[in-house]
């Protein structure tokens, strides 16, 4: 089984130390590398090109929002999960618009942390639900979500929902009939028309705009 590669980001060895002990007992996560700030995560992220960034906000030298596009750039495969003690809604939103794909608070549940880890690794976004809410609620200018001149196909419409409902592509591709390469061209396409960066902005557009599908 191909182990989930993990680099922890984090100034405070409390919390760091703790999430690697925690990460140690699961047989398909493996820590490759711990930092202690954006600096040296990028340098450690450069050599060790690990899978799931797991990445704290609040840091010396380079904080995590100013070092989520320099790891887009180095490492463009990587997921970023962000772990961190702010769950204001203007900070949640800057990190999914940098390109964060799962945003976590520090106080989540061991069962949690690890949910979450996986998903992004999957490449699904995860949100708290509580978290998700509060940037949707205390958005006051519609126009930072970007609209489309182009609408949406029938189609891209239902693998809007699905996705804001969680599925992945091969989830998505069973529901709807259709090939996992068609699904991928379905969100290729919503990404382009909606100007929106990954499946974690598809997620919270879709909620705002009232389309998530609410069977889960």
């Amino acid at each position: 089984m191909k182990k989930i590669r993990i680099l922890v980001v984090d100034d405070e060895s409390v919390v760091r130390e703790g999430v690697v002990a925690i990460l140690s007992y699961q047989t398909d996560i493996e820590v490759i590398a711990e930092a202690k700030n954006g600096l040296e995560a990028l340098e450690l992220a450069s050599k060790t090109k690990p899978d799931v960034v797991l990445l704290d906000m609040v840091m010396p030298k380079q904080d995590g929002l100013a070092t989520i596009p320099k790891l887009r750039e180095i490492v463009p495969d990587a997921k970023i999960l962000v772990l961190t003690s702010f769950a204001e809604a203007d900070r949640v939103y800057q990190t999914i618009k940098a390109g964060a794909l799962g945003y976590l608070l520090k106080d989540a549940t061991r069962v949690q942390l690890l949910q979450a880890i996986r998903d992004v690794a999957n490449g699904q976004a995860s949100i708290h639900p509580s978290v998700a809410l509060k940037v949707i609620h205390e958005i006051d200018h519609p126009s930072e979500m970007m609209y489309t001149s182009e609408p949406l196909t029938p189609r891209e419409l239902d693998t809007l929902r699905l996705i804001a409902s969680g599925l992945s592509n091969q989830e998505i591709a069973q529901e709807m009939s259709v090939h996992e390469r068609t699904v991928a061209k379905y969100v290729s396409n919503i990404l382009n028309k909606l100007h929106l960066a990954n499946r974690t902005q598809v997620a919270l557009y879709a909620v705002r705009e009232g389309l998530a599908d609410n069977r889960k």
